[in-house]
């Protein structure tokens, strides 16, 4: 009767030194066979290996094992070495230019890790949309409000054109795809419009005079930024949609796509009379707003 219950775990021990080596478990995960401490695929208390392993479970013979009575878990064996070193040093190194981020950001979500589902988070999905506070947005728009007083007077022409991105890649966690706001134009009227809730990380230091398709708004709702540009005097002019394939697809396991629709804006300036000007202004905005689209997926 006792042998029997040996067997459960591992071989039948045949001297007292057995006992020693107990503390070692020998995996296979997928087909990868891992050598690993009890200490360490316990190490996190609240994680789905820590359940499997403890003493209790383990001697209960529910856990699944092969052919050779290793414990089998049937998840993906080449990932598994990065989880079982997070469960070891509490952080993982990736090799440079990784495929496989958010395969294995699911196979920490499985194994319930929610601080290494943190670290493979990219960071953008990190910073909290405004957007999911509504609370905060008649305060984020009144502040912005007081920062875009401008005399009318000094108001000049110009193109703004927005770009809604939803990607399928893109999650709060929760299953809800989030939207991006990207603004193409002069910088200087994007930022008499939009003030602080421009994102400058991706065009830092741009020239007012310049232009720029890789700000990015800080709340994600269309129809705020249609209020702030129609506040400003602009009036909307062209808008097209368009269904693409991000950049990124191949190395996903599922083809994902990425719907995009554009937005262009214009504003006529108060006294102004040259037309030719006007033109070339209107000329140049739609040279911007075609390439922006492959642009602003090639920054997703």
């Amino acid at each position: 009767m006792a042998l029997t219950e040996n067997c459960r775990i591992y071989q039948p021990p045949k001297d007292s030194g057995s006992t020693q080596t107990s503390d070692v478990i020998e995996l296979n995960v997928g087909g990868q066979v891992y050598y690993t401490r009890r200490a360490t695929l316990t190490s996190m208390p609240n994680s789905l290996l820590a359940k499997m392993f403890s003493s209790k479970k383990e001697t209960s013979g529910d856990m699944a094992r092969d052919t050779r009575g290793r414990c089998f878990i049937d998840r993906d064996g080449f990932l598994f070495r990065y989880v079982l070193d997070y469960l070891r040093d509490k952080h993982v190194v990736l090799p440079d230019h990784f495929p496989e981020r958010g395969r294995l950001k699911r196979e920490a979500e499985y194994f319930q890790l929610p601080e290494l589902v943190k670290i493979l988070t990219p960071d953008d999905l990190k910073r909290p949309f405004h957007d999911e506070y509504p609370h905060s947005d008649l305060d984020d728009i009144s502040q912005g409000s007081d920062q875009r007083s401008y005399p009318a007077s000094h108001r000049r022409y110009g193109f703004i054109t927005i770009a809604s991105t939803r990607d399928a890649c893109v999650s709060d966690g929760k299953g809800t795809r989030l939207p991006k706001l990207f603004v193409c134009g002069r910088v200087a009227l994007a930022k008499e419009v939009f003030g602080d809730a421009i994102r400058e990380s991706r065009d830092p230091e741009r020239p007012p005079e310049r232009y720029t398709s890789r700000f990015v708004l800080t709340f994600g709702h269309t129809e705020r930024a249609f209020d702030l540009l129609a506040e400003s005097g602009f009036r909307l002019v062209a808008c097209s949609s368009a269904l693409t394939s991000p950049l990124y697809a191949p190395h996903t396991e599922d083809r994902q796509w990425c719907k995009c629709t554009e937005y262009v804006f214009y504003r006529l300036g108060l006294g102004t009379t040259d037309v030719e000007k006007q033109n070339l202004e209107l000329e140049t905005a739609l040279i911007g707003a075609k390439g922006f689209e492959s642009d602003a997926s090639s920054d997703q």
